[in-house]
């Protein structure tokens, strides 16, 4: 097999501060948390940012000032243009545009975000705009339709030279993403992440990901790499499956702030070093930062603008 490539999510939109007192909220924190995940093992860090006044998810490029930071620990900056539902596409392309990263997200559609099953297991609420937001969600829509895809792949591929990761929560995902390949608006080598155990997208079930890996073979041939992530109680079973498939992971406190059942992660490198163990354990090698940037096409950290 070849050498499996470890991202982490650092900290993402979708924890509330109320969920863990571990979960990184300020640019120190967060760089910090990043940084000690890239020394685990992790080739790939997958960024988004924090008002570090309350934690709310920021698209204001004034709060991503941890990527010089980030950036001296080798690994590859990956920045989110999926930012939060609640943003438009103009807010979570600003600090993209302005960054010029080697790597972006990108998901590939429109979908129901639904996350106000997590209310119920909060007791105490740090501020007060968590607990609305989490209700909200009942009639929330995370919007990307094609005209946004191709906006985003334009501004931030063809300007800009970052390569993506396709986030695909459903196998119709799958199916968009070979659209812009037929355009002429995607090339490969393709990095594709199936996305599990969001409401809204695919459930975390063994069968879905064997028949997410059949149809990439079908629809992209040897031009892509995958990896998975499941948020919440499945990512270490969903991600060791993958690596066992000759795919690629993701952990992060961004997709689950458990370590084990009960037992609250203290940072994205305890994930890190866990799935580490697992791979090694199953015969892959992991792959240096500088590895991954020759496999997927990176232009490197040299032609970025942070």
């Amino acid at each position: 097999m070849s050498k499996i490539i470890i991202s982490c999510a650092v900290t993402g939109s979708i924890h509330t501060p109320s969920m863990s007192p571990y979960l990184p909220i300020t640019a120190a924190q967060i760089a910090a948390q990043a940084v000690e995940a890239a020394e685990a093992g992790a080739a790939i860090l997958h960024l988004h940012a924090r008002d570090p006044l309350n934690g709310r998810p920021s698209s204001d490029p004034v709060h991503w000032g941890f990527l010089g930071a980030i950036k001296t620990s080798g690994a590859v900056v990956n920045m989110t243009t999926g930012g939060s539902a609640v943003m438009s596409l103009a807010q979570r392309l600003a600090a993209p545009m302005q960054a010029c990263p080697e790597m972006c997200s990108l998901n590939m559609g429109t979908m129901n975000f639904a996350l106000y099953p997590m209310v119920g297991r909060i007791k105490e609420w740090l501020h007060d705009w968590e607990k609305p937001f989490l209700e909200g969600t009942d009639d929330l829509v995370f919007k990307n339709t094609p005209r946004d895809i191709a906006h985003v792949l334009h501004e931030m591929g063809t300007v800009r030279g970052a390569r993506f990761e396709f986030e695909c929560y459903d196998i119709g995902h799958l199916t968009m993403l070979r659209h812009f390949v037929d355009r002429g608006a995607v090339t490969g080598p393709l990095f594709i992440q199936f996305v599990f155990g969001v409401l809204g997208g695919m459930a975390a079930e063994p069968d879905t990901l064997v028949l997410l890996k059949r149809t990439a073979d079908r629809l992209f041939g040897d031009q892509y790499q995958f990896s998975v992530l499941a948020a919440g109680r499945a990512q270490m079973a969903m991600a060791t499956m993958a690596a066992a498939m000759g795919g690629h992971v993701r952990v992060g406190l961004e997709d689950n702030l458990y370590l084990s059942k009960g037992v609250l992660a203290k940072s994205n490198a305890e994930q890190v070093r866990l799935i580490r163990g697992i791979v090694e354990g199953l015969g892959r090698e992991v792959a240096t930062p500088d590895e991954v940037r020759s496999l997927l096409g990176l232009k490197g950290p040299g032609a970025v603008a942070f």
